[in-house]
């Protein structure tokens, strides 16, 4: 997560069996060699992985298990760790050193990746994620890497459902995180997600191999090797949400919404989720609707359309709006909005002559029972709008 401006965290030397914030608690077993490889193991055959290590504990267990498995091979990819220093706290530049000391007795290349520049006063984590993700990918292409591993945990996973059930999501948006998902940053248009495997069309991955595994376990395979961690104190800081969102969690378990339950209903909504876009894929068939494209317009029958599922017709017209538009992604509640308005002008006794709504920078029009999303034209006050965005076309239920 993103360091704040804050006092400086502990040093990577601390004492770990003075235990702490993060001190696992009794029972967890730490992770063991066998288990671990089972973890990496899909991802043997490629040529080289970039480790993303903070120094915190979750991603301290990732240097020194990805390690111990490369270790464990005849043959196998080649290991590269790299911090970003986010130049927020004083105790970052410190923090990278002592990794990158660690990686050294492990045998690993790291590289300290530092955001440089004016610093938002707004939106800071935000931001910081951006500038995180972009160096990472650059860290990636010129280590030969397609393919970048942070230390996602089942608890970061219960943080992200938490965090967008309190923003309205959908149930993409519920899904939480994948294992293995196109790294976010903008650019060239990666290939559907996909299990890893080696690079394609210059695309970057994402792989999460801890994320079914409780934090508290990685924390207690750092202690049984009494390999010291950072404490990073903005996780605490109540200022952001994820970290007011974190002190919850406790009390939630208490009351049986744990972790491995908000882990459990992201994969559900995962399932339920691919199910919907399958059926949105042959509802896109059967409509004759071309391929998508930023930029693209699109027309189809508006009876079929309106005849369909209301999620199915909400999820297609989605899709629409945010290859047509130019203004980036599609928010899930207006888009809803439309959704509902347009079914109501192509149903009923007497449906609506004519239809016309902008969103997103697309403009949604309803005419002689055909339904047409194309670009919407400039406005008539201010600027023009922003071409259409480079990169994949957005989910718009996932917001």
């Amino acid at each position: 997560m993103c360091a704040a401006c804050d006092p400086p965290a502990a040093p990577l030397a601390a004492d770990l069996t003075a235990g702490g914030a993060d001190a696992p608690p009794g029972g967890l077993a730490p992770l063991g060699g066998a288990e671990a490889a089972t973890l990496f193991a899909g991802l043997a055959h490629l040529p080289a992985l970039l480790l993303a290590v903070s120094g915190g504990p979750d991603s301290t267990a990732l240097l020194v298990l990805a390690a111990r498995w490369r270790a464990g091979l005849d043959a196998g990819p080649r290991l590269v760790a790299a911090t970003v220093d986010h130049g927020l706290r004083r105790g970052a530049a410190a923090e990278a050193l002592a990794v990158a000391a660690l990686a050294g007795d492990l045998g690993l290349a790291h590289h300290t990746l530092r955001w440089t520049g004016d610093k938002p006063a707004a939106g800071l984590q935000e931001a910081a994620r951006a500038a995180r993700y972009r160096l990472l990918a650059e860290a990636a292409r010129a280590a030969g890497a397609a393919h970048v591993l942070t230390a996602h945990t089942r608890d970061d996973q219960a943080e992200t459902v938490l965090f967008r059930l309190a923003r309205g999501s959908g149930v993409a948006g519920l899904a939480g995180m994948a294992r293995v998902s196109p790294l976010p940053v903008s650019g060239p248009a990666p290939p559907p997600a996909r299990p890893a495997g080696g690079a394609r069309d210059g695309a970057l991955w994402l792989v999460r191999p801890f994320l079914d595994i409780p934090k508290a376990r990685l924390v207690a395979t750092l202690a049984a090797a009494g390999i010291p961690w950072a404490d990073d104190p903005s996780n605490r800081d109540p200022r952001f949400t994820r970290s007011r969102l974190r002190g919850m969690l406790p009390g939630l378990a208490a009351e049986g919404l744990s972790a491995a339950r908000l882990a459990q209903l992201a994969a559900r909504m995962r399932r339920a989720d691919a199910a919907l876009e399958a059926a949105v894929e042959r509802l896109a068939a059967d409509l004759a609707v071309p391929d998508l494209r930023p930029g693209a317009a699109a027309t189809i029958a508006a009876a079929g359309w309106v005849r369909a599922p209301a999620e199915l017709r909400l999820r297609l017209l989605g899709r629409l709006v945010a290859a047509a538009g130019t203004e980036g992604p599609v928010e899930l509640g207006k888009l809803e909005d439309v959704a509902e308005a347009l079914a109501a002008a192509c149903a009923g006794p007497a449906p609506a002559a004519r239809f016309r709504r902008t969103l997103a920078g697309a403009m949604v029009t309803l005419s002689g029972g055909r339904l047409t999303i194309e670009p919407a034209p400039p406005r008539r006050h201010g600027r023009n709008a922003a071409p259409a965005p480079a990169g994949p076309v957005p989910n718009p239920t996932e917001t």
